[in-house]
């Protein structure tokens, strides 16, 4: 597969009037919400573990597991869903969204457990630190050790070494950071794939982020700036690719399928790095869904079931290409 751009996607007459309707009710669920910057992030995290806000709480999948891990702060949770029956065809190590600050391991246990019947991977979810209260290194840090761990353990304790990374918005950000940390400082290149769903990829905001301005259309402008500005707290350059890896070179990294709606604020990180992720000579697929808004996967749509089966077929290729 490869990165293609069909314009027709980007045309308003190319969102379905489903999708139109999802966008006009998300928005006046989030509008008739309270500004989440009025409160401190402990009390979001509070917040949303019961269930208020405008997004529905996950169910907790009652199979998962926890595995606890040394990493370089101190203990890191492992949320671990197995596959019902069979022998696993591979291990899928995923990082949740949450601009850096929110988000928990056990917040996509649905999704998981789909993907662990489905296509036959286990996941792996890690509960990395949140930022402002740790702030950048050491989320990315928790990361790097657990794809570290993974790498050391998965025929082992899964029966294979076929490893898939990926996630959502932040958690594809640190996707890319993990897989770029694992080639440059231990010379590893374990994974055979990339699930990269919204992510963003230039902390220094791309020319869609910057534009995007005030509508609370699940994510805005204002919205960035203040991931950004908790997740570097202490400090750091949004040149630097271990921060910004639109800046990295990006040679030697697994196939990668990029999601992304044409109404999310981070369009253009999933456009421009899915071609970086290309020019540098790896395989790319462009997922664009017309209409679709940032992290549309989480509700209830046919886009977001189309989007869905475009990985569970990205898995399931990957997982064939091992064989």
């Amino acid at each position: 597969m490869a990165v293609t751009i069909d314009a027709r996607l980007f045309s308003d007459d190319a969102i379905a009037p489903e999708t139109r309707q999802l966008n006009a009710d998300l928005l006046a669920r989030i509008e008739a919400t309270t500004d989440p910057w009025t409160f401190e992030p402990r009390e979001i995290r509070a917040m949303r573990a019961l269930g208020i806000g405008p997004f529905p709480l996950a169910p907790r999948s009652a199979r998962a597991e926890t595995q606890t891990i040394e990493g370089p702060h101190g203990p890191i949770d492992l949320r671990i869903i197995r596959p019902l029956s069979g022998q696993a065809k591979g291990v899928y190590l995923y990082i949740h969204g949450g601009g850096w600050v929110w988000g928990t391991a056990d917040g996509s246990d649905p999704r998981l457990e789909h993907i662990a019947d489905v296509c036959g991977y286990v996941g792996v979810s890690v509960e990395y630190r949140l930022a402002p209260e740790h702030p950048y290194p050491k989320g990315p840090d928790d990361c790097e050790a657990a794809a570290l761990w993974l790498v050391r353990e998965a025929r082992e304790r899964f029966g294979t070494t076929h490893l898939a990374i990926g996630g959502e918005s932040a958690g594809a950000h640190l996707s890319v950071v993990t897989l770029l940390r694992l080639r440059d400082r231990h010379a590893l290149t374990p994974f055979a794939g990339a699930n990269l769903v919204a992510g963003v990829y230039d902390l220094n905001l791309t020319p869609s982020a910057r534009a995007w301005g005030e509508s609370r259309l699940v994510l805005n402008t204002r919205d960035l700036e203040m991931f950004v500005r908790h997740f570097l707290l202490r400090g750091g350059s949004t040149a630097d690719p271990d921060i910004s890896p639109i800046h990295a070179k990006l040679d030697g990294l697994p196939p990668a399928l990029f999601s992304i709606g044409t109404k999310d604020c981070l369009l253009d990180d999933s456009l421009f790095m899915a071609a970086r992720w290309q020019a540098a000579g790896n395989e790319a697929e462009l997922a664009v869904f017309p209409g679709g808004a940032h992290v549309f996967q989480g509700f209830p749509s046919r886009i977001a079931e189309e989007s869905h089966r475009r990985m569970d077929d990205f898995f399931m290729r990957i997982a064939a290409q091992a064989d």
